[in-house]
């Protein structure tokens, strides 16, 4: 790989052996046609050993190579800095400067007919004041900065916005991709940002995408996406998650609100008032209905499920979508998308009830969510996998390479390709491995002595004593991953009583300023819970001690998951193994991952949960990750918690 030797070179990098094997390892899916599962532990450099031979496919066969993430800052650290500065050593080397495109889905973009010609959707006040410039609500205020903004901003970009604007804001100024009147009718068709972004993208050597736009261009029968035949899924561990996420449809009192008052003034009273009934009949019953998995739908619900099915689509077929006006044209089309998603996803539902349960493919349920200070009731329905939509829509189209620092689960890939459905398709699996030396530079503590943890998630007096001891040998220094907001919030509360160093919990601030305090101050430790198992990168001395305070199993109530693995037993599996199992030993590797982020880092990943010595299941769940040096002796832990201290 003479590239990789010159980009590593011009970049002031050293090759290091994996990635190499996996350069190699790209090249050729690219050139067989065979798809390639990596996992690639961390600093290993796999940008780079997926960048130089996309790159180089790109420019010499004039074929764009599609790159999709799950995050926003692995998507920032591609587009920012990797793809320029590989940019500029490969152009020598090249026959042309490669190009590069960032593209996100269009509600990441200013609308500028929805600035200009009026939001359809109201929101708590006219219109008018929204739009008016004495507007004096935090609301009214964002959306006269976004609209002063869209004047200075090259590329209409929600993240390119400082400060930012919370969803319900920057719901005012932009639109979906299925709402937009489209670019032929649009007054503002010629200056669309959203339009520029894919025009760029078009053009581009290497695209870089997000899981989700990714399963939208996967789902839908419209192209989001340029055309492409090569793809790289990086944080492939994430990708199940996302495109179910995108698979899922919901009800609930405000989308059906939503939809009912954007069509009203649309159609007929009558219509009107007959959508409006069916909606409010339906949300009633829905906060009457008990939290949980729905296996089997009584006729009070499905008779108010097909009642609001069939008003949507009778409102929806009286509404005009081509009238001459932009204005009216945009309030039209967000109502019909409004009602199209409430029509269907009221007949998925019932759908899902038709076929006998064994061969049912959606999983419906209703939960309460109490987030944002609010408690909101959803009916949500959720495909039981989304292997089958992954193998005909994604990995017949397209030869794919997915990679990540964590993809074995119990030693193997085949847990991520029986999820992913690579099944039954040519794919093959590598672990390039990674340039720390775990068993040298950490130690995995499981308090085998501990009692096993509760069923309510809080933490056992004999747990908090073991937190206070091991935090107070390390000096701080602690990453806390817990298994619910609860738990961390409660352990920290504790643990600023019990300790002279500070504790930081998540929720307190920002994830990212809270993150920015715990790298500064070597003293500090932080607490929290699942998107800290994943999205922490702190190099150095700020962190020597991870701990996890029990096996992250998904809760026993989770409608999804609990499906998945009666699905799995019923073909005669392990449920447990193949669903829950798989789901604690996959966000264990991301929890233990915190912790060697360089190749000086040393530390300790601590797992508080007896059961990860004396379960049956234990051993399935250790081989899923790095191979530290591994104990039970809580004395020795600590010492070498004092040792790295001094």
């Amino acid at each position: 790989m003479e590239l990789l030797h010159t980009a590593v070179a011009a970049l002031g990098g050293s090759e290091r052996t994996g990635q190499i094997e996996m350069a190699e390892a790209v090249a050729r899916a690219f050139d067989s046609g065979e798809h390639l599962a990596v996992q690639a532990g961390t600093g290993t450099g796999k940008s780079l050993a997926y960048l130089v031979p996309a790159i180089a496919r790109a420019v010499a066969a004039e074929e764009p190579v599609v790159v999709s993430t799950a995050t926003i800052a692995l998507q920032r650290q591609l587009v920012d800095r990797d793809l320029p500065r590989l940019a500029d050593s490969l152009a020598g080397a090249l026959p042309r400067t490669p190009e590069f495109a960032l593209l996100k889905g269009r509600g990441n973009y200013l609308c500028l007919n929805k600035i200009h010609n009026g939001a359809a959707e109201p929101d708590d006040r006219p219109q008018e004041e929204l739009f008016s410039p004495v507007a004096a609500s935090a609301l009214g205020r964002d959306v006269q900065r976004l609209i002063a903004w869209s004047s200075d901003t090259d590329t209409g970009d929600r993240d390119d916005l400082k400060p930012g604007v919370p969803d319900r804001s920057w719901s005012q100024v932009s639109v979906s991709a299925r709402e937009c009147i489209g670019v032929a009718r649009c007054p503002y068709g010629a200056d669309c940002f959203a339009e520029k972004a894919r025009e760029k993208a078009g053009h581009a050597d290497v695209i870089v995408t997000n899981h989700a736009l990714l399963a939208i261009n996967a789902i839908s029968d419209a192209a989001v996406l340029p055309e492409h035949r090569l793809l790289v899924v990086d944080e492939a561990h994430e990708l199940v998650d996302r495109v179910t996420s995108v698979a899922t449809g919901e009800l609930s009192a405000t989308s059906m609100s939503v939809a009912q008052r954007r069509s009203a003034r649309l159609v007929d009273e009558e219509l009107a008032q007959r959508l409006e009934a069916a909606t409010a009949t339906l949300a009633s019953a829905i906060h009457d209905t008990a939290p949980g998995r729905i296996d089997v739908l009584d006729d009070e619900l499905a008779t108010y499920l097909t009642a609001v099915r069939d008003a949507a689509h009778r409102v929806r077929s009286a509404i005009d979508t081509a009238p001459s006006d932009p204005a009216a044209a945009s309030a039209r089309t967000e109502a019909v998308t409004a009602l199209t998603d409430l029509g269907d996803t009221a007949s998925r539902i019932l759908d899902s009830f038709v076929p006998a349960i064994p061969d049912r493919t959606d999983v419906v349920w209703l939960e309460r969510d109490e987030s944002r200070g609010t408690t909101r009731t959803l009916l949500r329905v959720a495909p039981l996998a989304v292997s089958g939509l992954l193998r005909t829509r994604l990995f017949e189209h397209a030869t794919t390479v997915l990679t990540s620092a964590t993809l074995t689960i119990g030693g193997t890939f085949d847990a991520m390709a029986a999820a992913w459905g690579l099944t039954d398709e040519r794919w093959r699996g590598i672990d390039v491995g990674s340039p720390f030396e775990h068993a040298k530079s950490g130690i995995l503590y499981v308090a085998a002595h501990l009692p096993p943890p509760g069923r309510d998630g809080s933490g056992s007096a004999e747990q908090l004593d073991e937190i206070a001891a091991l935090i107070t040998a390390a000096g701080g220094r602690t990453l806390g991953l817990f298994s619910s907001m609860r738990a961390a919030k409660a352990a920290s509360e504790i643990m600023r009583e019990r300790l002279d160093t500070p504790v930081l919990c998540q929720g307190e601030d920002t994830t990212s300023a809270l993150v920015k305090r715990f790298a500064e101050d070597p003293e500090t430790s932080l607490f929290g819970t699942l998107s800290l198992w994943q999205g922490v990168d702190v190099p150095g001395p700020s962190l020597s001690l991870v701990l996890i305070d029990r096996i992250p199993f998904p809760r026993p109530d989770d409608p999804l998951l609990t499906a998945r693995q009666r699905a799995v037993a019923a073909r005669g599996g392990n449920g447990f193994m193949a669903v829950a199992a798989s789901h604690a030993a996959l966000l264990l590797a991301q929890g233990a991952g915190r912790l060697l982020r360089s190749v000086d880092d040393r530390g300790v990943v601590a797992v508080l949960d007896s059961r990860m010595a004396t379960a049956r299941y234990s051993g399935f769940l250790r081989a899923s990750l790095p191979p530290y040096w591994a104990t039970t002796n809580t004395a020795r832990v600590r010492e070498a918690l004092e040792r790295l201290r001094a």
